[in-house]
């Protein structure tokens, strides 16, 4: 049998390499320890139970900051070879809507009504209204701009002449304007059946010639012309604020035509510092199921606009409380809450401040009959 020999130093390098890798598995150990301990944290803590807030007054103090005033203006334009200009005449005035919104994250993004955001397309009526302005409105430019007239000029001259634009433009513009009584005196028949062959030869002459003399006006056409609906400018009012208006911009509205509901987003992405608590949508009731008749109803909004919520303090968000009238269909739910114009995209609360609807709708002729879209529908946007 071969005996190896052993080195005299061979004992002291295994036992320092044999500490070295204690010190490695530790170190690892305790990486290991710290990753689990963070994803643990993250990811395997329970979700925190939402607090139930329990009173009107408490549900409107937490989130009255998150809950906005909606202006949105919009208006007609046109584009001509290529060329957008507003319409701001007659039959396409500016016009501008109020209503609510409310935050649901630090990124500015509110949720409102998709008819806040295109009112243009809120209900088939509106859609059939507007498409028949803009047939009409397409028609009438035709029916007055000339080739002649330069694309900076387009605004101006469409606004100067637009009185004597017609839906039919094909008939030409001011046919009969300058049109005499066709009842003739007998006197003047008289001349005329008295006139020489000579006379009549002239005068046919000089009518012809005064004809050719006048230019001949190339329209545009109307196959060059596009009319559209689409926004000026769009922006919120917090609560307290004092005429201060942020600017914001569409983000995206529901797919789903039984679905009134959009997403409005702040310009910067930013949101307001003073919005101290959002409308958090991991708080929200999303088992439509369990909303019965006879439960509380709660809603944070701006009824009537502008016209309610401006006070001598500045704007001034209201609330308003009423309790569910009718089991939700998986689309709607309605309650007895006063609602009116002003008030569509406002967050409907239960009695703990949990969001339970966004309202949309309701009836102008009467109060109490109000609905709103089910808070899980948020969640599909």
């Amino acid at each position: 049998m071969k005996i190896r020999k052993i080195a005299p130093n061979e004992d002291l390098e295994t036992t320092v390499n044999k500490k070295r890798n204690r010190y490695k598995i530790a170190i690892i150990a305790v990486i290991f320890i710290s990753a689990a301990g963070f994803l643990g944290f993250k990811y395997f803590t329970p979700k925190k139970e939402a607090v139930c807030l329990g009173t009107d007054t408490k549900i409107y103090d937490t989130y009255k900051n998150a809950v906005v005033l909606v202006k949105h203006k919009y208006g007609y334009f046109a584009k001509i070879n290529g060329k957008e200009i507003p319409l701001n005449v007659e039959d396409a005035k500016e016009e501008t809507i109020y209503g609510t919104g409310f935050f649901v994250d630090t990124e500015g993004d509110m949720i409102t009504n998709r008819h806040v955001l295109q009112p243009w397309n809120s209900t088939e009526e509106e859609s059939e209204k507007v498409n028949t302005t803009i047939r009409n409105l397409r028609m009438k430019i035709a029916s007055i701009l000339t080739t002649d007239v330069s694309e900076d000029d387009y605004e101006s001259f469409i606004s100067n002449n637009w009185s004597h634009a017609s839906v039919s433009y094909d008939e030409g513009e001011g046919e009969g304007e300058y049109e005499e009584s066709s009842e003739e005196t007998s006197e003047s028949a008289g001349e005329e059946f008295v006139s020489s062959n000579e006379t009549e030869t002239d005068t046919s002459q000089v009518s012809t010639d005064i004809a050719a003399s006048i230019p001949v006006k190339e329209y545009v056409s109307a196959e060059n012309i596009e009319v559209y609906v689409k926004t000026v400018d769009i922006q919120v009012a917090l609560h307290n604020s004092d005429s201060e208006w942020i600017n914001c911009e569409m983000k995206k509205v529901s797919d789903d035509s039984n679905i009134d509901l959009g997403i409005l987003q702040v310009s910067d992405h930013k949101t307001p510092q003073t919005v101290t608590n959002i409308i958090s949508l991991d708080n929200i009731v999303d088992n439509d199921t369990s909303l019965a008749p006879g439960q509380k109803a709660i809603m944070v909004g701006y009824p009537m606009g502008i016209d309610l919520a401006q006070t001598n303090s500045g704007i001034k968000v209201q609330l308003y409380n009423g309790q569910i009238s009718k089991e939700s269909d998986g689309n709607k739910i309605q309650y007895s809450i006063t609602s009116t114009h002003g008030a569509s995209g406002s967050p409907v609360f239960n009695e703990c401040g949990q969001l339970i609807a966004v309202n949309f709708s309701g009836f102008d002729q009467v109060q109490g009959f109000n609905f709103g879209i089910v808070a899980k529908h948020i969640q599909a946007l």
